[in-house]
């Protein structure tokens, strides 16, 4: 609705303007009006307090409320009343009506040019090749997919990519592990997905190393002998991250996460070394006694870091710089969006103020969009001690739970696949929960929370889109009873009705304010708040059964714009569309 706040700001800046000519003070050039909002809807849409006026007219700010609310009434468009020192405005309904319902079947409808011309890669996910996804990156997943969408919608140019971490002290833990135990066993063997497979032997060993003090000596050999290219060695890598990369990609498919690149770290970190090794020679690193590679970090307020081992091998920030380079050689972006946990925020400080040491001015335009942790009701989750929980188990638990809640309230019977709808309120009541919070704060994650049909979950976004959906469908079967009667917007006159055509215009404010804030929150809040809106709308005032057909129609076409508009936003937060549930 900004666009409306604006034109009636240059209304009110006009009229000011005028009446500024009538007392006689032609050179007085009043300030632009600011609009805000009235305490209350009955109250008007818009208001302008006139306080900043009243030594420049030299009239009390009540008394040019009343002239200028007495002038804007005579425009046509508008309806305007004095309320003490403010003039509110009533927007004609009839003509937003119009324009909501034409607005919402645009395809393009809720896509601003806030980011037109801005070419912006996200990296979100990044999984180590030693575990499944869990739950920590089930939010990460949600949050990467959907701020990616959501600046497409603002005009940008996107690019999202993945960062496979599949080599690394982790990585070997899982490979020695496998092969002290693993016996030659084949994930189709024993009968596990892929990558569970994989984290079993991370878990194991861990457990293994407990008992056995030569464990972690062996995994930085077998890390070493991996970087000096053992054939041995590289022969299980290759295949234990197959199992594992394998595996992850089954899961996004599942919750319709996807990618545009893949990079992977054993490809990338030899040149995040050149690099360094390149600006120890220009003075900018040093090295210490051992031979270990270092940088100081006084400038940014910060102490030092290590870049390079004293053996030579890389760590994170080794190949996160090379994948930036690597990246921009590929795909030069104006922003780089790092989505990763907020206990990574120093990490980026360093790598940022690195790359920017070494002389990469692009380096000015990298992001950390830090996210906070989420657990479980029972506490935080540990891989090594096998207390994490898959993101495939978690979903399959949502998935039965869903199925259990609708058999038991006799929902089913109309759904054609059960076992998919109750996938769909799964994955819908995941995202919904993993987003709904600022991208900042922590969260604890209930299933059973998140399932419910009633309150602020997934599961009644979906609810509701299915209900209008149920409408429209009884108006298919009836169709001929409205045959020949024509659109009467001006038949939407209820307050409840006045505030859905609101919502439905506002909803390109929202993607560019969550486009602005790289927050997925705002669009589950206002679809929260669009969907308790047309219940309260529905609960009210009857549609099809309405006795006057003109306004049955009218309220038909209003409920399918919200319908429309939810679909619309539901894209962009990952919740599915179920015409029936």
């Amino acid at each position: 609705m900004e666009n409306e706040a604006r034109k009636a700001a240059e209304t009110v800046s006009a009229v000011l303007k005028k009446l500024a000519a009538e007392w006689g003070l032609e050179t007085a050039d009043p300030a632009d009006p600011v609009p805000g909002t009235p305490p209350q809807e009955d109250m008007g849409d818009v208001a302008f307090p006139m306080f900043v006026y009243a030594k420049q007219l030299r009239k009390s700010p009540v008394e040019i409320a009343r002239a200028v609310a007495s002038a804007v009434a005579a425009d046509a468009g508008y309806r305007a009343v004095a309320a003490g020192p403010y003039v509110n405005l009533f927007y004609n309904l009839a003509e937003l009506a119009q324009r909501a319902v034409a607005s919402a079947d645009d395809a393009a409808f809720g896509t601003v040019a806030d980011r037109k011309g801005q070419k912006i890669m996200i990296e979100f996910s990044c999984p180590n090749t030693n575990k499944p996804l869990h739950l920590g990156h089930m939010r990460n997943d949600s949050l990467g997919e959907s701020v990616s969408r959501i600046l497409k919608a603002a005009g940008a140019d996107i690019c999202k990519v993945n960062l496979i971490n599949d080599r690394g002290v982790h990585i070997c833990k899982s490979m020695l592990a496998y092969k002290e135990f693993g016996k030659g066993m084949t994930p189709e063997e024993a009968g596990v997905k892929s990558d569970r497979f994989v984290g079993d032997y991370y878990v194991k060993f861990d457990q293994w190393s407990k008992t056995d003090p030569t464990a972690m000596e062996r995994v930085r050999r077998m890390l070493v002998d991996w970087e000096n290219g053992d054939e041995e060695v590289r022969a299980l890598w290759k295949q234990m991250n197959g199992w594992a990369v394998s595996g992850i990609k089954e899961t996004y498919r599942r919750t319709d996460v996807s990618f545009d690149r893949f990079y992977f770290e054993s490809e990338t970190y030899l040149k995040g070394k050149n690099d360094i090794l390149r600006g120890l020679e220009e003075g900018l690193f040093y090295k210490e006694s051992d031979g270990s590679v270092w940088v100081d970090l006084a400038e940014i307020g910060l102490d030092k870091k290590v870049l390079l081992r004293a053996d030579g091998t890389s760590l994170y920030i080794t190949q996160d710089l090379g994948t930036a380079v690597s990246r921009h050689g590929d795909w030069p972006f104006d922003r780089l969006i790092y989505v990763v946990a907020s206990e990574q925020q120093y990490h980026f400080k360093v790598l940022f103020y690195v790359l920017r040491k070494l002389g990469y001015e692009w380096a000015e335009n990298l992001f950390h969009l830090s996210y906070g942790m989420v657990n479980l009701p029972e506490g935080k989750m540990k891989s090594r001690e096998g207390t994490v929980v898959d993101a495939d188990d978690l979903l399959n638990e949502l998935a039965l739970m869903a199925k259990t809640e609708m058999e038991s309230k006799e929902k089913s019977s109309g759904v054609e696949d059960v076992n998919d709808t109750a996938e769909k309120i799964a994955l819908g009541a995941l995202n919904y929960f993993l987003l709904s919070k600022s991208p900042t704060k922590d969260m604890i994650f209930n299933p059973k929370e998140s399932l419910s049909f009633n309150g602020e979950t997934g599961p009644y976004l979906q609810y509701t889109a299915t209900r209008i959906t149920s409408i429209l469908a009884k108006y298919e079967e009836r169709k001929g009873e409205f045959e020949g009667i024509p659109f009467c917007p001006e038949k939407l006159s209820s307050d409840e009705e006045r505030k859905l055509i609101k919502m439905i215009l506002s909803y390109p404010d929202q993607v560019s304010k969550a486009s602005a804030e790289m927050n997925p929150s705002v669009l589950t809040a206002y679809l929260y708040d669009l969907a308790k809106t047309f219940s309260q709308f529905y609960h009210d005032y009857p549609v099809l059964n309405c006795d006057d057909k003109e306004t049955a129609l009218a309220r038909l076409k209003l409920v399918r714009s919200v319908l429309e508009v939810m679909k619309k936003a539901f894209y962009l937060v990952g919740i599915p569309y179920l015409k029936k549930m």
